[in-house]
């Protein structure tokens, strides 16, 4: 207890270089707890969305590009697919549910995707999970110029149970080209399911295919099939069929495998943000060797009548050396917050762009390792000073001061 009165001590006393130090240290924690957190949980999360469906059915393009536009609403449409094309997969005996999808306005930036209601009523876009209308709406009826909002996209546009609205043409706002006869009454608001399903506008398909201002050879087209399989060995048939044997369209299948490519191409990011917050970790640490090593001088007289008062040369250095550790486990305590801050920046960006939530309190076991590796470096860093602390002079330390 003794030893930690006197840390306490010498941390009041030198309180400025104390707390740029410790700010310093919670930096480097919080950004490396953020930056490992948002690598693991966007690659689960990318991976397991697959909005209920195994695979998807486009016009002949990458695989990644029909995910990215099918099932996350990113990227745009390669092309449209017949009607006839997704006649011929619904009636496969390998498929159990096949949904089409078109796509091509917006509202106010948010995208406007047609679909049937067996979209909600027939698939799962988890696990035993069902889309849903809030209580007091309902689904779209096709045919009618009736909207499906999704949670995400209805509190950011003020969308609710019977408000309209005019939709705009094309993929990114232009107020300059609204569909001005075209105007839809919204029915339900989803219950949010934290998918990209949230910022989607749902309409019905003939919506989106008769919509003035498209071409007319469109008017029974699709943009893709959502496609749900009765086996996983229905997948490689399938894929052989239409990728292999053909060369007009695309099977992406499974979804999760395409988002995984996806993010194994971009790792390299991932990979120089944690370089990055290393050696922010590594500059922290010299933060603590440089603000305890400038401090000896001062500490000269203070280390010489310790050892005068009966403390051994040990127990000096040691007093140095918790006080990094000190200074490294307020640091860390403060890297917490730093680490909710960073995270919900990154998650509200994520969620706005993709429909994609983080959970910036979900356990990660470098909640443990990045504060007891930073503790550990700054008590290394701790080193350095305390081995000038081992061999202060205490005869020349202890002489008067002329």
């Amino acid at each position: 207890m003794s030893l930690w009165r006197i840390v306490l001590k010498s941390l009041r006393q030198h309180a400025l270089s104390t707390g740029i130090t410790s700010v310093s240290i919670a930096l480097a924690c919080g950004l490396l707890m953020s930056v490992w957190a948002v690598k693991e949980q966007a690659q689960n999360t990318f991976t397991q969305i697959d909005a209920g469906f195994d695979a998807v059915l486009g016009a002949r393009s990458s695989k990644l590009q029909l995910v990215l536009n099918a099932v996350f609403h990113l990227e745009a449409s390669p092309a449209n697919i017949s009607w006839d094309d997704f006649r011929a997969i619904r009636t496969n005996g390998a498929v159990e549910l096949a949904v089409p999808i078109a796509m091509g306005d917006n509202y106010r930036g948010y995208r406007i995707v047609g679909t049937t209601p067996e979209m909600f009523t027939q698939s799962e876009y988890a696990p035993g999970r069902h889309y849903a209308v809030e209580q007091g709406g309902r689904l779209f009826e096709p045919g009618y110029k009736e909207a499906v909002i999704g949670s995400f996209a209805a509190r950011k546009l003020g969308l609710r149970y019977g408000s309209k609205f005019f939709p705009y043409h094309g993929l990114n706002f232009d107020p300059r080209i609204q569909h001005t006869n075209d105007e839809y009454v919204v029915v339900g608001v989803l219950e949010p399911s934290n998918t990209p399903a949230d910022r989607v506008i749902w309409i019905p398909l003939a919506g989106v295919q008769n919509m003035g201002g498209h071409a007319a050879e469109t008017a029974t087209d699709v943009s893709a099939v959502l496609v749900k399989l009765r086996s996983p060995l229905a997948g490689r048939t399938l894929e052989m069929l239409y990728n292999r044997q053909g060369n007009r369209l695309t099977f992406a299948w499974p979804i999760g495998a395409t988002m995984a490519e996806l993010l194994n191409k971009i790792g390299w990011f991932d990979r120089v943000l944690a370089l990055v917050a290393a050696l922010v970790a590594i500059v922290a640490a010299g933060s603590v060797l440089a603000s305890i090593y400038n401090s000896m001088n001062e500490r000269r007289r203070q280390i010489a009548i310790l050892r005068a008062l009966g403390a051994c040369r040990a127990t000096v250095a040691a007093t140095v050396v918790l006080e990094a550790i000190a200074i490294a486990i307020l640091g860390v305590l403060i890297g917490f917050a730093f680490y909710i801050a960073i995270l919900g920046v990154a998650a509200s960006i994520i969620r706005a762009q993709t429909g994609v939530v983080l959970e910036p309190f979900a356990w990660n076991p470098v909640f443990l390792w990045a504060p007891a590796g930073l503790i550990a470096l700054s008590a290394l860093a701790g080193l350095v000073p305390a081995f000038k602390a081992y061999w202060t002079d205490v005869a020349e330390n202890l002489a008067p001061v002329s």
